[in-house]
Order: structure tokens, then C-alpha cells, then sequence
């Protein structure tokens, strides 16, 4: 399945495919109660949930090729130290998410790869981004994402004001800043590409039947293909132009209506 994603995704025109690494004994107990209870259980525990879902370094060797050889760039968030060290030799940026923030022992292997980040906020304060996160990722490369980490996001705190504003969080200058969305929808981010983001990341789904923990807040590779044109055509229909160049341009079409005009005073 996760090599159908790839494909399928590829065929969207997207840029990037972004998978999570979560390794059972790193970050989760054989008696750790479920976050959300699923809707069709098939695991006695959160964590036989994480162990049946891992998959071996070989096969997450294999994911990234397939991605490159489909002209994806491969992504993936790591939820522990080990993650980060699994993925390394895989992956040329970071995606790390909101909840992982705070999180010293996985930011610091992570910055010491020196490799760009993707950084999400929606668990984040502002004051905890600004203790929390190292002035060298600014330096190898640092997006900040507005974030709100309900599924599915209503509209009203999906936060597009924030854009602005967390352009200024950084140390040496305005951040690339972009939209981490969980509405289920394509809305939100054609208008955050619109404001100027630089970055928009959705959750994927293969169907609308899908049935998942993030099912409610994901689209379908139809919308994705939809963002996609989308988020192309906005990008061509802000190329700066020279008004009064194309207006001289259009003076031929201009004196048609003038003649139009004069033609009209003179039968009267």
C-alpha cells in the first residue's frame, strides 16, 4: 500500500510523498492505553498497533527509491532518536512534527545531520518554538509551518493569519513559512499559497472509503491532483507584470472601442 501512495501520488504532479517512522520499542510501552480508540480494532494495544506497522530498514530503503525514481522527493517524520538514524542515509530534509517540538533528544540528533527541517507548530506555543528549536536549522534551512492539530480542522482555527506573523520568528531573518492542514479539504491551502506560503503538506488518502485515524482529515488523490493545478495556476497568476506596459500593448484593442464611439457621435 505504502508503494501505491508513491504511485499515486506521483501521478498528482506533487513535489514530495511524506511517510511517519514510528518504532514501537523507542516510543511507545506493551501497556500504553490508545490516544483515540480506533473505530475497527484489530491490535490489542497502541503498541502492537506501532509494531505491525513498522517496516524494516530494507523496505524503507526501498520506499525512498521508488519515490526518486518517480521524481518524488522522499519524506519522512521521525517519532524517536532511532528513527533519525534509521532514516539519515534516506532522506534530504526533516519533517518534524508539532508534537515533537519539545522534544530535545530528537531535535538534537536531528540537527546534528545538519539537514534542512520542515517544522510544524499546532502543539507548539511561540515561546516554546523560540526556546525550543536550535538557531543552525535557520542556517541549513528551516520551514515553519502554521499548523492546528484538530482532525479534521474546522475553518475558523485553521490560523492563516499566522503566516505573517511567523515570518518574523526567525534569528537572521524573514522564515520560509507554509500550511500543515488537516481540514480534509483543498481550500486552505490554495488560500495559504495565495498569502505567500511556501510550503503546503496535506494527508492523503487512496479513497474516500478509507477507514484510518487520519481518514477525516485526508483527500483524496483526485483533490490532491486538484491542489496541485491549483496551487500551479495561483503560482503563474502571481508573476509580477508592468501594468502600464500592457496597457500600451492593448492600445490597438483601445482605439477599435474609440472608433466605436466616434462612429456613433457622428450619427448623431
Amino acid at each position: 500500500m505504502a508503494q501505491a501512495y508513491i504511485d499515486a501520488v506521483a501521478q498528482t504532479g506533487a513535489d514530495a510523498v511524506k511517510f511517519q517512522c514510528h518504532i514501537a520499542e523507542a516510543e511507545s510501552t506493551p501497556d500504553e492505553p490508545w490516544r483515540v480508540e480506533p473505530t475497527w480494532p484489530q491490535d490489542e494495544s497502541r503498541y502492537a498497533y506501532w509494531k505491525r506497522m513498522e517496516f524494516t530498514p530494507e523496505q524503507w530503503a526501498g520506499l525512498a527509491k521508488h519515490a526518486e525514481e518517480r521524481g518524488l522527493i522522499f519524506l519522512c517524520s521521525p517519532f524517536s532518536v532511532e528513527a533519525v538514524r534509521l532514516l539519515d542515509p534516506l532522506v534530504k530534509a526533516w519533517k518534524v512534527a508539532s508534537g515533537e517540538v519539545t522534544n530535545d533528544s530528537l531535535m538534537s540528533a536531528i540537527d546534528d545531520t545538519s539537514k534542512p527541517v520542515l517544522m510544524s507548530t499546532g502543539m507548539t506555543t511561540r515561546d516554546e518554538f523560540r526556546r525550543g528549536w536550535s538557531k543552525d536549522f535557520e542556517c541549513s534551512g528551516l520551514a515553519l509551518l502554521q499548523c492546528t492539530s484538530e482532525y479534521p480542522c474546522s475553518p475558523n482555527h485553521i490560523g492563516l493569519n499566522m503566516l505573517d506573523e511567523m515570518r518574523g520568528w526567525g534569528h537572521y531573518g524573514p522564515l520560509v513559512v507554509g500550511l500543515s492542514d488537516h481540514s480534509g479539504t483543498i481550500w486552505p491551502s490554495l488560500a495559504a499559497v495565495t498569502l505567500g506560503a511556501s510550503v503546503v503538506e496535506v494527508h492523503v488518502k487512496l479513497s474516500e472509503y478509507d477507514q484510518g485515524f487520519d481518514a477525516s482529515s485526508s483527500i483524496t488523490i483526485e483533490d490532491l491532483s486538484r491542489l496541485v493545478n491549483g496551487v500551479r495556476f495561483i503560482e503563474k497568476a502571481k508573476t509580477p507584470i508592468d501594468k502600464d506596459r500592457m496597457a500600451r500593448e492593448l492600445e490597438p484593442m483601445r482605439e477599435l472601442f474609440m472608433r466605436k464611439h466616434e462612429r456613433k457621435a457622428r450619427r448623431a
